[in-house]
């Protein structure tokens, strides 16, 4: 049995890397190589892989590239080598062309007895990973805007975790703050009801509602003020405040009406509301009993809400850390202690800040983080003049916690968030902490979008993630009832779960993150190309040809694959290593999905062009079988990092 490569492209590549060094040393031997650069040549008639490295020597020897290429390809000697079919030298350049017959062995024996551990070569330095995602604060359930930072963190923790690295996925439950105050102030005065539905949605409608009357009093009772003055100016533009939010209460009043009601009540019997709740945000952060029963109690119902949200989409967390213990410990005042004794934080008004620009200055780290000449980092306000730390305090303790734990901290955080990001960064500089900063990664994203529609939490316009969901589900049964009449119910119900929800997780990943996500029906549930209903329609028709030819070959004959279209189908399948290593390297889980993607566009054009089962002999036959269960293989772990289930059936 042939010993089964993890990365079939990379001996392929080693061999050609062998060959050139062993050439140039016999060819000129007066000339010393450190590397021996190999790429895919632009045109693939000229080969596989192909060597500039004649245009480098040609500027230290003062020669012609050709003249150098002629030389070193006359002395390669391929003989010791079973991958290299032919070397030819083509414009100064050197192209290797592979063999396929050997090369395909190699690759679908490598991919049959690897299995679903096929094409993710381990690192050299296996490190204790944090990927820190979704972490949306707990006061309504998580919307289709937020959607996109689950799936991008899960895949990525999947990536690492198949790269070799130990991966830790955490949760940060930001309990501390002005807004779990206003849930837990409106939840207390409904009397801390039971819901009638899923349990973050009612949080969210209270959540929504308190807020709005919370700002219509706060707005009217400063109109009052600065009638008192004669504050004109102040005056119109409190009033137009006060239009806006009434027009707000009226919306929320429509759809919630009995809620509304209540709400309206209870908190009028409070003659400043806003004050109850600095009041409570105050004791919160001061750990008092009450307050801590109180916000805790709402946020966890919220939370169960998310976990049940997550768990359809099979995402799941190894530690959920509240913001609130880093408050109630020593960790944040630890942290604050320390960068008050450094020469970067300043007092202002009450106010403690962080000078960033000047710890970028005097630690010269302008080339490290990235920044353009003249590019200042604004300063970031630690302490409030009331004595409540801000969220990028707190994430600093929580950073360095973190750390504690872990070599590598990702977080994946919105790119709205970027500055806040890296003025933590640079926090961690200023600390001391340069390793931690140097292995610090803020995995930012950009939104998803939603033609037509405009998201306002404040307003209650938003589209929960359960919301989509549920109607990828619907329309994903429609599909596959009318694809598949003869399916019976339950069939249809459980392919319907699988394709929905895959189709969800698949369009939130397959855009670039610097790109936003343009969210649509069309796009997200094509069956026709670029989606995974698409892939997983490819993955199951490679499934259904291996079911009716009801043989799996032992040994096929792979010098039978001659086929052009068969020869791209055994190198994308041999370069998944390749692409894989990427994508884990430089995160990003959007090359999974596009790879996919192109390897069903190869399978398919190869299935409507070439028989299989029917092919012209056995061997032809048997050869054409293994390919397809190879691609069925690479196609299911593909799928697999992505979080994307590779049905048997559609």
């Amino acid at each position: 049995m042939q010993v089964p490569s993890v990365n079939p492209f990379a001996e392929f590549r080693h061999e050609c890397e062998a060959v050139l060094a062993d050439a140039v040393a016999r060819a000129l031997p007066e000339v010393k190589v450190d590397t021996f650069p190999l790429g895919k040549p632009s045109n693939p008639s000229f080969g596989q892989l192909a060597s500039s490295l004649c245009f480098e020597l040609a500027k230290q020897l003062k020669q012609k590239p050709n003249d150098l290429t002629a030389l070193v390809v006359k002395a390669i000697d391929t003989s010791r080598f079973t991958l290299i079919e032919k070397v030819e030298s083509t414009g100064g350049y050197i192209n290797f062309r592979v063999n396929f017959s050997k090369f395909s062995s190699l690759t679908l024996e490598s991919i049959k007895q690897l299995g679903a551990e096929y094409g993710f070569p381990k690192t050299e330095t296996p490190l204790k990973i944090i990927v820190e995602h979704t972490s949306v604060n707990p006061l309504h359930p998580i919307h289709i805007g937020q959607a996109r930072n689950p799936i991008l963190g899960d895949s990525l923790a999947r990536i690492l975790k198949f790269r070799g690295h130990d991966v830790s996925r955490h949760y940060y439950i930001d309990d501390v703050g002005r807004q779990s105050s206003v849930i837990a102030y409106g939840y207390a005065k409904l009397g801390k009801p039971k819901p009638d539905e899923k349990i973050d949605h009612f949080i969210g409608k209270i959540y929504t509602i308190t807020s709005c009357i919370v700002e219509l009093n706060r707005l009217k009772r400063q109109l009052e003020v600065a009638k008192s003055v004669s504050a004109n100016e102040e005056v119109a533009k409190l009033n137009k405040e006060i239009s806006e939010w009434t027009a707000i209460a009226g919306e929320l009043e429509e759809k919630h009406p009995k809620l509304f009601a209540a709400l309206l009540a209870k908190i009028g019997e409070d003659a400043n509301p806003e004050e109850e709740i600095n009041k409570l945000n105050r004791a919160y952060e001061d750990g008092e009993p009450n307050a801590k029963k109180l916000i805790r109690d709402v946020s966890d119902l919220c939370l169960e809400g998310f976990r049940q949200t997550a768990k359809r989409v099979e995402i799941f967390y190894d530690s959920w850390d509240w913001e609130s213990d880093f408050v109630w410990s020593s960790q944040v005042s630890d942290v604050l202690q320390k960068l008050k004794s450094t020469p970067f934080v300043f007092s202002e008004g009450g106010v403690l800040e962080f000078d960033a620009d000047k710890v970028i200055q005097t630690l010269g780290l302008k080339a490290k983080l990235g920044l353009r000449e003249g590019q200042e980092v604004p300063p970031l306000t630690l302490v409030r003049a009331d004595g409540t730390t801000l969220y990028t305090t707190r994430d600093v303790a929580y950073t360095l916690w973190k750390f504690n734990q872990a070599e590598k901290v990702v977080n994946v955080i919105g790119m709205e968030q970027s500055l806040a990001q890296l003025q933590l960064k640079i926090a961690l500089y200023a600390l001391g902490y340069a390793k931690q900063a140097e292995s610090f990664v803020h995995f930012a994203y950009n939104l998803v979008t939603l033609p037509g529609y405009k998201m306002s939490s404040r307003r209650g316009h938003y589209i929960t993630f359960d919301e989509v969901l549920d109607e990828a589900i619907k329309r994903a049964y429609e599909e596959v009832s009318k694809r598949s009449p003869l399916l019976t119910e339950e069939e249809k119900q459980k392919i319907a779960s699988f394709v929905g929800i895959g189709a969800v997780r698949y369009a939130l990943v397959d855009v670039d993150t610097g790109k936003p996500v343009v969210f649509t029906w069309d796009r997200v549930l094509n069956f026709e190309t670029n989606s995974a209903p698409y892939v997983q329609y490819t993955h199951a028709r490679a499934c259904s040809i291996l079911r009716k030819a009801a043989k799996t070959p032992e040994k096929p004959e792979c010098k039978f694959l001659a086929e052009q279209l068969e020869h791209e189908l055994v190198l994308a399948l041999a370069s998944f290593p390749d692409m894989f290593i990427e994508a884990a390297e430089y995160l990003k889980p959007n090359m999974i999905a596009d790879y996919s993607n192109a390897l069903a566009d190869k399978f398919n054009t190869f299935y409507n062009a070439l028989p299989v089962i029917k092919a012209d002999s056995t061997e032809l036959c048997d050869a054409r079988l293994a390919l397809t269960d190879a691609i069925r293989t690479v196609l299911s772990n593909a799928l697999n990092l992505i979080g994307v289930v590779a049905p048997e059936k559609m």
